[in-house]
């Protein structure tokens, strides 16, 4: 890894502490295996424990920014009901998709291939502002730049759908209007 990307990747996983001070933060290095160990290298998720800032789990990449070359970047968040090393390759793999070639970003999204967790309908992840946290998280100054750190709301196929025939706004109305519960992996589809 570059000093560069280096850099990047503590001054995001520096940030990430710093707003969840009071929460144990533990960083995973991510083995992507042989075939993939070019992108992102040298990829972290940093899993969060629940604590003042909430009852829920957190887990959010250090190492999307550097793949970035003009000095923005977008790292990504997801927050769980549970600590679980599925999420953490969740977060691995969504690193995957967007540094080869993907390129996600606000309102976009991402198929899983199989159930956020076993007997999930949701199957799909969200690119979306990171509510439950703010802007203070979303937005990480950089040396060079700075990152932007997004939610990965785990989503239905079907919620996919109304959001491709009505518009990611409309979605988003249906899930305030339906309170969602965005750790519960059991939740209905408000689509």
């Amino acid at each position: 890894m570059s000093d560069a990307r280096l850099r990047a990747a503590e001054v995001v996983e520096a940030h990430v502490q710093t707003f969840f001070a009071g929460h144990s933060v533990e960083v995973m290095d991510c083995d992507l295996g042989p075939e993939r160990q070019e992108e992102p290298v040298g990829l972290r998720v940093l899993v969060v424990g629940p604590g003042p800032r909430g009852d829920s789990w957190a887990y959010v990449t250090a190492g999307c920014w550097a793949a970035d070359e003009d000095g923005r970047g977008l790292e990504f968040v997801m927050t769980a009901h549970a600590c679980d090393e599925r999420f953490v390759e969740l977060m691995a793999m969504l690193a995957c998709y967007h540094c080869a070639g993907h390129r996600l970003d606000l309102e976009h999204s991402m198929p899983i291939g199989e159930p956020w967790v076993l007997g999930s309908a949701c199957d799909h992840l969200l690119i979306s502002l990171p509510y439950l946290h703010g802007p203070d998280l979303e937005h990480c100054p950089l040396p060079g730049g700075h990152a932007r750190i997004l939610w990965a709301l785990p989503v239905t196929t079907a919620e996919i759908e109304f959001r491709r025939n009505h518009g990611h706004e409309a979605l988003e109305q249906l899930f305030d209007e339906a309170e969602i519960v965005p750790t519960d992996p059991f939740r209905a589809s408000v689509a």
